[in-house]
């Protein structure tokens, strides 16, 4: 039988990853194998994705709002063709979400580009997990007007929050402040969305979580993801710890308990757990009567 690492050891590298550290240091500060650090990613990341799409659907929410967050892998998309090794899914990659703005749930996710293709792909999922009409908050990418239409019809508050931005405080040098946003502009798309909740507030505030809680979101440094798959797999692995493990603090319960969805705070001992019942079960070792003399 294959080696396992003690629950309680496999939960502590999990954590490292979610609060931001790195794949290599986490194999330092854990005296384990990089190997291990990947291999147990790997099966985290595909037991969370699982349990999402299996649990976070029928929710009960009022207002959602969706945004996109960029990061990239192996190198920025300017840079791709000149790389001496390409790798697979190199490039930009957008994180699309779609947070409950009351119980602050991460409803859906997505990781790929940011064409229509990729926020039809995304909007329909939103819809199929909701249990009801909603207002729906995006950006004012162009993209979503077709996807909305697609997946709700009229049965949605729809309206578009655009944000009007001035020069960057350091634009002669390069840009590493961000512009100052001067002003926004609502616009009410189909239905009859609240003015007063045409806001992407929240769903700003849980990106910029994720780039605080994931090392590979961190700009202007060499901690990007090489791969898309650990990528897509890390993400899976923060989201379903956000929604089921972490007390939020003004809610004083998780978002999934605030949803709905659950009914209980879990740990990440729990996310291990998920990860032990996909395990394939070990064979009894066939057992081989004597023949009598």
């Amino acid at each position: 039988m294959a080696n396992v690492l003690p629950t309680a050891k496999r939960a502590q590298i999990l954590h490292m990853l979610v609060e931001g550290n790195s794949m290599r240091a986490t194999s330092r500060m854990a005296d384990v194998s990089i190997n291990t650090v990947s291999k147990l990613l790997v099966d985290a990341g595909e037991a969370c994705a699982e349990y999402h799409d299996k649990t976070v659907r029928n929710v009960k929410a009022e207002r959602v709002q969706c945004d996109e967050i960029w990061s990239f892998v192996a190198a920025k998309q300017k840079n791709v063709e000149t790389m001496k090794e390409p790798v697979d899914g190199a490039g930009d990659v957008w994180t699309w979400t779609a947070l409950d703005a009351d119980s602050k749930l991460i409803v859906s996710y997505l990781v790929g580009g940011r064409s229509a293709e990729y926020a039809d792909a995304f909007i329909a999922d939103v819809a199929e997990r909701l249990a009801n009409r909603v207002q729906l908050t995006t950006d004012g990418h162009a993209a979503y007007l077709e996807a909305v239409e697609g997946a709700f019809g009229a049965d949605v508050d729809f309206a578009q929050l655009v944000k009007l931005y001035g020069t960057a405080p350091d634009a002669a040098k390069g840009r590493y402040s961000p512009a100052e946003c001067i002003g926004a502009r609502k616009t009410p798309v189909e239905g009859d969305p609240d003015e007063a909740h045409i806001s992407t507030s929240y769903v700003e505030r849980m990106n910029l979580n994720i780039r605080m809680g994931n090392r590979r979101f961190t700009r202007l440094t060499n901690a990007f993801s090489k791969k898309i798959e650990n990528h897509l797999h890390m993400l899976s692995l923060y989201f379903v710890h956000y929604n089921f493990c972490r007390m939020h603090k003004s809610l004083r319960m998780s978002p999934a308990m605030a949803a709905g969805v659950s009914d209980t705070l879990r740990d990440m001992e729990w996310i291990v757990g998920l990860i032990d019942a996909r395990a394939p079960k070990p064979k009894r070792p066939k057992r081989y009567k004597r023949n009598a003399d």
